[in-house]
């Protein structure tokens, strides 16, 4: 880097939202403890059941809404005026990075603020999607097509959106910083920017509660809540741009 301030990439998972009062996926109390992911988040289940997946998404969207950014979105935010690049990379879906102030994010995994048909592949906001079901009594709501709208996210057996992915693919090949924050480094392809930016040589921050499948890859760990050690983590970064 020659003493310059390093090209830095954010990546992060459900646990970043944790403290917001989001639940996770796969730790231990998370949203799917009671049930398999395919049984809510496929497009199988949404075929089989439509009822039932709207009415989760529904509530978990309801969740969302509620939430507010917390420290650690807010130190993420915080960042990007210290580097001459930060972006962040989400697989989250609920835009509390954005909502905490972030303005280069990419959703791998699409956002719960928006729903689409799955016909015609028209959007419309998630708030008037939910009002119209209600004005209709469907579940899930009809667009003008006639088709079911769902939640405009990215479910299992299904690709990622192809520019988010080839943007989060080139941020992790030319990054010389990559923190990771609150993911599990299970779901893949999105896991595989960790090896990506490991491989190219970037330094590996790695910020979760427990040890995950990709710790190893990591130059510096912190263990713990990420809105406790994330406001903490600017001297490290500050760090970062003097190496040369």
């Amino acid at each position: 880097m020659s003493g310059e301030r390093p090209r830095v990439v954010v990546f992060t998972g459900a646990g970043v939202s944790q403290e917001s009062g989001i639940p996770t996926f796969r730790d231990p109390g998370g949203l799917w403890e009671s049930f398999r992911p395919e049984d809510l988040a496929s497009p199988e289940a949404f075929a089989a059941r439509p009822a039932v997946v709207w009415r989760w998404y529904r509530w978990r969207f309801e969740r969302i809404r509620a939430a507010r950014p917390n420290a650690a979105h807010e130190a993420i935010a915080s960042w990007q005026d210290r580097f001459p690049s930060l972006l962040v990379v989400t697989q989250n879906v609920d835009r509390l990075h954005q909502r905490a102030g972030s303005r280069d994010v990419v959703e791998l995994h699409g956002d719960i603020w928006t729903a689409r048909c799955a016909r015609c592949g028209e959007e419309t906001v998630m708030e008037r999607a939910i009002e119209r079901g209600v004005e209709r009594a469907e579940e899930p709501p009809r667009c003008e097509c006639g088709g079911p709208m769902r939640p405009n996210v990215v479910w299992f057996g299904e690709g990622l959106p192809p520019a988010a992915w080839q943007r989060g693919f080139d941020a992790a090949l030319h990054c010389d910083l990559l923190v990771v924050v609150g993911t599990s480094a299970q779901v893949y392809p999105a896991a595989g920017l960790i090896e990506i930016a490991a491989r190219r040589g970037a330094g590996v921050i790695e910020v979760n509660r427990e040890e995950t499948a990709l710790s190893a890859l990591a130059t510096r760990v912190h263990r713990g809540a990420a809105a406790e050690i994330l406001p903490q983590l600017g001297p490290e970064l500050a760090a970062w741009r003097c190496r040369s």
